[in-house]
Order: structure tokens, then C-alpha cells, then sequence
């Protein structure tokens, strides 16, 4: 029974990684509001109700293999270490995903991976996806935070500074990868760039940008 079990859900793994796959390359290939769910179940050889069993929305079919991770830095404070504060979580998180050569921070090689984000930069409405699905995740961060420390208002501008700064980071891997450095090259100093931008949160913005 568990094997069979094992099979199913192998199976099923799979059947999602194909549709996934087949929509992002069709996404790609014709422009994402020009390719309907009938097209990607009929590429994918699955019925529509099939696609929209395992995706709830067109959207979804993008998004749903990487919401989660609009949710790491809450993941990372809400799991950190006792007597570790909220930066030192996030940070490490951020370091242990570098260190991975983790899509989600840009330093994944694999071109599709890469086929993605382009897809979701130049779509809109992909775009417009993305915003609140970061915008959540730092409201979810804010919330967190508010609740251990009881101050709603500075936990907001401790969650907006702590997802800047590592939003920032992974700007700057999809940037220069983008204007042709190796994933190996932006992932060397890396590392450096996650310190000094969790430093300055740590120090505050005090001394900061003073006009001369």
C-alpha cells in the first residue's frame, strides 16, 4: 500500500513538473497572455480540469512552484535559533541560500530557471503577481514581529528594512547576471554584498547619505 501510494505520488510530481514546464516554454515562446490553459493541457497531452487541478489560475501556473519563498524571511524569524535576533536569521537564511546556488536568490545556472524570471519581468500582469506576493510576505514578517514584541509600528519598519535589504541582494545577482557575469562570478562576493547590506540595517540608517 505504501509503495503504491509512493507511485501515485510520484506520478502525480510529475504530471505537475510537465505542465509546469510546458507552460513556461509556451509562456515564453508566444507571450503569456497570448497562450490559453486549453493550449498548455493539450501540449502538456492532459485535460484542462487536469491542469486546473494541480494549478488554480493561469497565474498559478507560474507562481506556484516559488510562492513560497515570498515567505522566507518570515520562515527564517519565525525558526531562528534562541537568542538569535531577527536580522541574524534573515541574514543566515540568505547566506545558507547563496551557498546553495539557490534559484530563488538568482544564482541558479539552469537556464530555465532563468527562462522565468525573464517571463515574469516582462509580463504585467506577472509582475503586478510578484509585487504582492512580496509585499505580503513582509506584512507577514511585520506580523510576526509585532506579535513577539508588541510595537506595530517599528515592527513595520523592521520588516520593510529587513526585506529590503535582502531583496536588494537578489536584485543585484539577477542584475549582473543579466549583463553577462557567471552565476560563479555575482555568487564569489556575494557573501560581502549580504554583509554589508544587513550591516547597514543593523546600524540604521544614522550617518547615512549625509549631504556634504
Amino acid at each position: 500500500m505504501a509503495e503504491a501510494m509512493g507511485l501515485r505520488e510520484r506520478k502525480k510530481r510529475q504530471t505537475a513538473m510537465r505542465i509546469y514546464r510546458t507552460a513556461i516554454e509556451l509562456f515564453t515562446e508566444r507571450g503569456f497572455d497570448d497562450v490559453s490553459v486549453q493550449q498548455i493541457a493539450d501540449a502538456a497531452d492532459v485535460s484542462k480540469m487536469t491542469v486546473f487541478n494541480y494549478f488554480g489560475s493561469k497565474e498559478d501556473l507560474v507562481f506556484r512552484p516559488m510562492e513560497e519563498h515570498f515567505g522566507d524571511a518570515a520562515r527564517a524569524v519565525r525558526e531562528r535559533r534562541p537568542g538569535e535576533s531577527a536580522v541574524d536569521a534573515v541574514r543566515r537564511q540568505l547566506l545558507e541560500l547563496v551557498e546553495a546556488r539557490d534559484p530563488s536568490v538568482g544564482l541558479h545556472s539552469e537556464p530555465f530557471a532563468r527562462m522565468v524570471r525573464r517571463l515574469v519581468v516582462q509580463t504585467p500582469a506577472l509582475m503586478e503577481r510578484a509585487f504582492l506576493g512580496a509585499q505580503k510576505g513582509t506584512r507577514d514578517l511585520a506580523g510576526l514581529l509585532a506579535e513577539e514584541t508588541g510595537d506595530v509600528m517599528l515592527a513595520t519598519v523592521a520588516a520593510a528594512m529587513l526585506s529590503a535589504a535582502r531583496n536588494a541582494v537578489v536584485e543585484e545577482n539577477h542584475r549582473r547576471i543579466d549583463d553577462g557575469e557567471s552565476p560563479e562570478e555575482v555568487a564569489a562576493d556575494a557573501p560581502e554584498r549580504v554583509r554589508r547590506a544587513f550591516e547597514l540595517v543593523e546600524k540604521g540608517l544614522s550617518g547615512y547619505a549625509v549631504k556634504a
